[in-house]
């Protein structure tokens, strides 16, 4: 693959999720198979055929590509340009029925500092609603340009946040919510991190922030926002592909973590 690329690999990329997307749609009101679940988090057996769905959609375009995703690792190991895959993002909000989940598609590019998202699309097949970028262009939603919201002030603000799975987020995020709560308009906890991501970029929401979050729920999202003229602050934890995040507006970084510092200091 090169650089001159990327609109093809937009394109397919887009028509992946698409297709992914209709699969959803399809066994929206079918009971789930469940392949695996713990107190905070639930496997479906059709997050695996999502993902065998994406993964044949890109490989036949760019077989010389690996893909990382949720369920698995495939394509071609080592190669310079990997897509990144969260089939279903939101699936505890899909098997309840909750009409709020999305298919993310990132590709990435190795570079001298690690690898790095070139091409982001985010698919809601619920509300029909397709965000995509490519980097140095103006992020989209379903075709028309977006721009993350001017709100300068936290009184203001929508803020969502999330929970990871384990026990150490909730520590570290909990007394963020209870501080945040008083000091912005809403709070709202979404249950699918790409859709509050691109929902930052869109203006809907000002901030989003998660400790714990993996690479897949983010790599597309993220691209998409600082497209969208947002701030997608992030840095790896210990843990394998997981991150802190606090994605904003480019307006509120600052006044969010002045606020979280001092709720963990408590």
């Amino acid at each position: 693959m090169k650089t001159n690329d990327l609109p093809k690999a937009l394109a397919c990329a887009i028509h992946a999720a698409r297709r992914a997307g209709a699969l959803m749609r399809r066994n929206d009101l079918v009971a789930k198979r469940i392949n695996q679940q713990s107190q905070h988090d639930i496997k479906l057996e059709l997050d695996v055929l999502c993902q065998k769905l994406i993964e044949k959609t890109l490989l036949t375009a760019f077989p010389n590509t690996a893909v990382l995703g949720e369920e698995g690792v495939a394509g071609t190991p080592g190669a310079d340009w990997r897509w990144v895959v969260d089939p279903i993002d939101g699936t505890v909000n899909f098997t309840y029925g909750v009409p709020h989940a999305c298919v993310s598609i990132a590709l990435q590019r190795r570079g001298k500092a690690g690898f790095a998202t070139v091409v982001g699309v985010v698919f809601d097949p619920f509300c029909d609603e397709m965000w995509t970028a490519i980097r140095g262009q103006p992020a989209r939603l379903n075709g028309r340009p977006i721009h993350a919201s001017r709100r300068k002030n936290l009184n203001e603000a929508i803020v969502a946040i999330g929970f990871a799975k384990d026990a150490a987020s909730l520590r570290r995020n909990l007394p963020v919510f209870n501080a945040l709560v008083r000091r912005v308009r809403k709070i709202r906890m979404m249950g699918a991190a790409a859709l509050s991501l691109v929902y930052v970029a869109s203006g809907r929401f000002d901030a989003y922030l998660e400790s714990g979050i993996k690479l897949w729920d983010i790599a597309a999202a993220g691209l998409i926002l600082e497209c969208a003229g947002g701030d997608f602050w992030h840095r790896p934890l210990p843990r394998h592909e997981q991150y802190e995040m606090l994605a904003n507006n480019g307006f509120l970084r600052r006044k969010i973590q002045l606020v979280a510092a001092k709720a963990r200091r408590r």
